[in-house]
């Protein structure tokens, strides 16, 4: 594994050894291995919960702060603007019907996280859902100018798309979309491994349990200013009102920041993994993460063609994060059988494609050992 330049090696060597994940672990599209800090905190708040004092009962609910703070560092947003979801999911339906009316722009080939909610509120009669491309579509700045319409109010994209690990050029929809229309995206490929432009967005929500590394349960969400205004909370619960906790029969008035979406009091063991996940993260910060992941990758886009594998994901550095994905056509399933057996993990995509995410804790050889692997399916 390389050094990121300009790091402290020191740093980024502690940072690497809090991770345990087997060395074959090629798989943080799916899910990320959680540190030995974050099992450590995670241990620490059930040893709290369970002393059952009232000073563990303020640690416990303080996780919720701590993670938003870091969040809030680490995507630009200000605090006010940063709440916290049950997942990437559920963030986005609160969304989806938050929006009253015009239609929202999705490709049709996103993760079905990103289109069943758009789907949903379309059929109750709020926002309607234009849905464009299809599997593999890249949503370039090109094909959403060419899918807009008078109509569209918002576009919902993926930062990174987890079919074919392509960077969405954030900067550029922003520019074709104009001032008006709301920038959703959804940051659950990306986050905490893409040095990206958070605050082009309206809305941001992100997963804890991909490359942040924190587990399930959880989800960051923040807004803009513009994206507060208009998107109601309607999907929102008791914790996101003002007075809470004053039982008295009557609807209260929505909190004036983020928190307004909050449904119900998240897990602590939830909330508290994220909050030790991020402020790990800090300690190194994204860039140089993103260093190791694109070194990474780029060796393992250089591994497969060698062996006569073909590279179905974008080869260009800035146009892809962690995500490298292998053809192997009519032969992935026993291809992915193969690579279990030499202790190889990653994804299948049907019958012709593997998808492989590397990480910056993720050993070089595994690398070289995956596309050897491949090599008599190609």
């Amino acid at each position: 594994m390389s050094s990121p330049a300009g790091h402290d090696d020191a740093v980024f060597a502690s940072y690497r050894a809090s991770f345990t994940e087997g060395r074959g672990f090629l798989n943080f599209a799916s899910y990320g291995p959680p540190s030995r800090p974050v099992r450590d905190r995670v241990a620490h708040l059930l040893e709290l919960a369970a002393d059952g004092s009232v000073r563990s009962g303020d640690t416990l609910y303080g996780e919720d702060l701590r993670a938003r703070e870091s969040f809030a560092r680490l995507s630009g947003f200000p605090l006010q603007n940063v709440g916290l979801t049950g997942s990437t999911s559920l963030g986005l339906f609160q969304v989806a019907f938050g929006l009253t009316g015009g239609s929202v722009l999705v490709s049709a080939g996103e993760f079905p996280a990103n289109t069943y909610p758009w789907l949903r509120t379309s059929a109750a009669g709020r926002a309607r859902v234009d849905l464009t491309g299809g599997p593999g579509t890249r949503m370039t700045p090109d094909v959403v100018a060419r899918a807009l319409t008078g109509d569209t109010v918002a576009v919902s994209v993926s930062a990174v798309d987890f079919r074919t690990g392509y960077r969405a050029d954030l900067a550029g929809i922003r520019t074709v979309i104009g001032p008006d229309r709301l920038l959703v995206v959804d940051g659950i490929q990306a986050f905490g491994v893409a040095d990206l432009e958070w605050t082009l967005a309206d809305v941001l929500i992100v997963g804890a349990q991909k490359w942040i590394r924190a587990g399930w349960g959880v989800a960051a969400l923040a807004l803009s200013a513009r994206g507060m205004e208009r998107i109601e909370p309607l999907l929102t619960g008791w914790t996101g009102v003002t007075d809470s906790r004053r039982y008295d029969g009557e609807e209260h008035p929505p909190l004036p920041g983020a928190q307004r979406f909050s449904v119900s009091n998240l897990s602590p063991y939830a909330t508290g993994a994220l909050a030790e996940a991020l402020a790990l993260i800090e300690t190194v910060g994204i860039p140089a993460i993103e260093g190791v992941v694109a070194t990474h990758a780029q060796a393992l886009i250089g591994h497969l063609p060698a062996v006569g594998v073909p590279v179905l994901s974008p080869r260009d550095r800035s146009d892809t994060a962690g995500i490298v994905v292998a053809g192997v056509p009519g032969r992935a399933a026993d291809a992915l059988a193969a690579l279990a057996d030499a202790g190889i993990t990653a994804t299948l995509h049907g019958e012709d494609r593997i998808r492989f995410s590397v990480h910056a804790t993720t050993r070089s050889d595994a690398l070289g050992e995956a596309a050897t692997v491949l090599a008599p399916f190609a």
